[in-house]
């Protein structure tokens, strides 16, 4: 069989933050694929606003880059597990890995979770030992826990053999040492690395055609769009071609559009063979792993394994005093079709009726990969409250089980006791400990999913801020039973609506810890604060000073109070109960419980004590 030797298909992976995309930017700059005195901006590959303004890659992208008489076609994939559903489709897209480590932080664990599935795939590493310009860098040991790890993960002989280039994306300098006086500026090292090393896909353009989906796109204009690659034939448009479903099922279509990768644009092409990585259009009713065939031989590749959700939220309609007020999408019929449009392109995502028409059980891989859903949906305008992030049980040969996760914390010596008193409080087991010379401890643990929930503030409070947690999926396994991990401190509820006044919340915040500020439109049974205790207080915090004719001087410039906490979206879903809602505008987030009537509320928690007593 012969090869295309002047293409080669890689993946990008690496952890959170080791540098993939900016290495992609380097790429893309010294290669011959930019017009010259082309400006490229940092990170050009995170084009989605959100992963610009948070430093992470959410959606795989592709690129391509010319490099002498090759065309090197490149996935940047996400490195947080959450969206690890991204890096598993593109597996099957390309014939080896760029594993990107950095040279201080070393292996972490999604290090491990996108190498095991790069393995699993049997595709050919590369490793780039990144930021070797890095205060406190440490190369050469990094290589050895990233042998480790291969050898840890199962690789075979010709993986363990992989080559080993040093490089600073940021600078744009790479070399085949690691001593850093050899870093040239120029990735010639790592160019000639893939072409040697990289195998060429074969060329077996004129066998019948075989399409895979593996990542799918949406265009107003052109509809669904599906990206894969050309694993044999030709596909050309005008092509009459027969989609294999995955139920067994057969459409036939033609081809309206085709486009190519190159550099950072998606051009129209006429024509694409075994090997070429592309996006067709013409089909609406396409999935991801299904196949595009030779209407006279169609023969189905194998559909592609996705894990399945972990983590799961209601959505539903915004019914507070304030709904309709900020948003321009509020209904639950445009609600439900915007939750069904992100299927299109998200296939780690599941929406799910429930008995309450204005509500749906949303699933995704974790509770960043949900908050990010509902971050771009305000953002564009829709008003919904959402429920606490609920793990998902799965029966297994009969018994019920949760999802546990490796966590791998990196502290300063001083935390380490608190850190690890308070995963052993979340069912935690420690895998290992570890301390490094720099005064950091490492540790390990196994926890279960719904003990993580909410655990990053009081992490960050119990560290002070020095502290780093990564965590990834690890198994199933029992249910821990009697348990539960949620908040253990109780809330301070608005008894009535009106505005938040500084003298009444001068008075309440001795009971706790406040998270509004003055002036604060609020409603009854809207969340104003944490309780200090674990029972839920309601307060009146709209209330005014008498007003007389006497006034001491200087007293109102006396009225003063802590200033509030303000949590973001991630903190104040870590923050919610099972009995709250948060609710979600384009200009607000506030927090509320699902029964907003006091003497409903309480009546409500009698009978639930009342039950839970029997």
């Amino acid at each position: 069989m012969t090869a295309r030797d002047d293409i080669r298909n890689i993946a990008i992976i690496a952890h959170v933050d080791h540098g993939k995309t900016t290495l992609v930017n380097e790429m893309l700059k010294q290669s011959d694929t930019l017009p010259e005195h082309f400006d490229i901006q940092d990170r050009a590959m995170d084009t989605n606003a959100i992963e610009r303004e948070r430093g992470i890659t959410i959606l795989s992208k592709n690129t391509a880059v010319k490099y002498g008489k090759y065309q090197i076609n490149i996935l940047d994939t996400p490195g947080h597990a959450d969206f690890g559903g991204e890096v598993e489709r593109v597996m099957k897209m390309v014939d080896g890995v760029l594993l990107v480590v950095d040279a201080f932080e070393g292996t972490m664990p999604q290090t491990r979770f996108v190498l095991k599935k790069a393995l699993e795939q049997h595709l050919v590493p590369i490793v780039v030992i990144n930021k070797v310009d890095r205060k406190g860098a440490r190369p050469e040991e990094v290589v050895d826990e990233v042998l480790d790890l291969f050898i840890e993960l199962g690789a075979d002989e010709d993986q363990l053999d992989f080559p080993v280039i040093y490089a600073s994306a940021m600078n744009g300098t790479s070399s085949y040492d690691s001593d850093i006086a050899t870093q040239e500026h120029t990735m010639k090292p790592l160019f000639d690395t893939i072409v040697k090393t990289i195998p060429a896909p074969e060329d077996n353009s004129d066998e019948p055609l075989q399409f895979q989906v593996a990542i799918l796109d949406y265009n107003d204009f052109v509809g669904r769009i599906g990206i894969g690659r050309v694993v044999r034939g030709k596909i050309k448009v005008g092509d009459q071609v027969t989609l294999l479903k995955l139920d067994g099922s057969k459409k036939n279509f033609r081809v309206t559009k085709l486009f190519g990768f190159f550099g950072l644009k998606r051009e129209e092409i006429q024509e694409a063979q075994a090997g070429d990585l592309i996006a067709v259009s013409g089909m609406e009713d396409i999935n991801v792993g299904e196949t595009v065939a030779d209407p006279d031989h169609p023969e189905a590749l194998t559909p592609l394994r996705i894990d399945p959700p972990t983590l799961q939220m209601t959505f539903r309609t915004n019914d507070s005093p304030f709904a309709g007020r900020e948003g321009d999408f509020v209904t639950s019929r445009q609600l439900e079709t915007r939750l069904r449009s992100e299927l299109h392109t998200d296939v780690s995502l599941r929406v799910d009726d429930t008995d309450d028409p204005g509500a749906w059980t949303v699933s995704g891989r974790g509770e960043l990969h949900l908050s990010i859903l509902i971050e771009t949906m305000r953002r564009e305008g829709y008003e919904l409250a959402v429920s606490r992030p609920q793990v998902i049980y799965r029966e297994i040969d009969g018994v019920e089980c949760e999802p546990f996760e490796e966590v791998q914390v990196d502290t300063p010596d001083e935390y380490t006791g608190s850190v690890i008193d308070s995963l052993n409080k979340r069912k935690g087991e420690m895998q290992n400990m570890e301390q490094t010379d720099n005064g950091q401890t490492r540790l390990i643990y196994l926890v279960p999913s719904r003990g993580l929930i909410g655990y990053s503030t009081e992490f960050m409070s119990l560290t002070r801020g020095y502290g780093i947690m990564n965590h990834t999926f690890e198994k199933y396994a029992p249910v821990i039973k009697n348990w539960n991990p949620g908040r253990q401190k109780g809330t301070l509820v608005s008894m009535n609506a009106g505005k938040a006044t500084t003298y009444a919340m001068m008075g309440i915040e001795s009971r706790g810890t406040l998270l509004i500020d003055p002036g604060t439109e609020v409603y009854e049974g809207m969340i104003v604060g944490e309780n200090s205790r674990e029972n839920d207080i309601t307060v009146n915090i709209t209330k005014g000073k008498n007003l007389t004719n006497v006034r001491a001087a200087g007293s109102d410039e006396m009225a003063r109070i802590k200033t509030p906490t303000h949590l973001s979206l991630e903190e104040s879903l870590e923050f919610l109960n099972d009995d709250e809602y948060c609710e979600i505008t384009p200009q607000n987030i506030r927090l509320r419980k699902q029964i907003l009537n006091t003497n409903a509320r309480e009546k409500a928690a009698k009978r639930r004590k009342q039950a839970q007593s029997k």
